[in-house]
């Protein structure tokens, strides 16, 4: 379901002390920006409470959260301009298709696709962020010891998922097809997962590697 526009989000976003409004200007520099030593990437972040409370967790590393809904982007920065614990982060307000733009080669440690959309129809299949063209650019992105964390409640999105990064030549390190069936501190969860988990439903999660060539 596409999010319906909200009109004080849209006029909210662009006055947002966290947005970012030329991305590509900080390609490369990122690092110096946030003033971290690890750099943490959330794609399609939607109204940004992963990103918020885990910048919030682990306030020595920095976090961009990118979101393409204008209207999502704009709750997004409102959440987080609001938000007074101490922390390093920014949002983008565009398309992931655009990371190379955004991100010098080997600039990003950790990505992290959170509850993606899972695009089911077929013929949208190269729109998921998992699908190959996205993973392309994850490779060139990530540094050599760079991962990717993907967490989803769609269990056809991550049969789908999981072969691609494989052929794409990642190593999976971690994968659990009940995640929250222990108590897992150290990752933030959203109102959107919360609300699987009250109806018990599982959390599918895996982590990839990048593999070195």
């Amino acid at each position: 379901m596409r999010m319906r526009k909200v009109r004080w989000a849209v006029e909210y976003l662009p006055n947002s002390k966290v947005l970012v409004k030329d991305p590509s200007s900080n390609r490369g520099k990122w690092k110096e920006l946030l003033d971290t030593q690890e750099l943490h990437v959330e794609l399609g972040c939607g109204k940004g409470k992963y990103s918020l409370d885990m910048a919030a967790m682990n306030p020595d590393m920095g976090f961009v959260a990118i979101e393409k809904n204008e209207s999502a982007a704009g709750i997004a920065a409102k959440k987080m301009d609001d938000d007074q614990r101490e922390k390093k982060l920014r949002l983008i307000e565009g398309d992931a298709e655009h990371l190379n733009e955004w991100f010098a080669d080997k600039e990003i440690d950790v990505i992290h696709l959170n509850f993606s959309d899972p695009w089911p129809k077929k013929r949208y299949a190269k729109r998921r962020l998992s699908a190959s063209s996205f993973l392309k650019q994850y490779i060139q992105v990530l540094n050599d010891r760079g991962s990717i964390i993907m967490k989803t409640d769609n269990a056809s999105l991550f049969e789908f998922s999981v072969p691609q990064f494989l052929k794409e030549g990642f190593k999976l390190e971690e994968l659990s097809v009940d995640f929250r069936r222990e108590v897992h501190d150290e990752d933030a969860i959203t109102e959107y997962e919360e609300k699987f988990i009250e109806q018990g439903k599982p959390i599918y999660r895996a982590v990839f590697l990048k593999e070195s060539l």
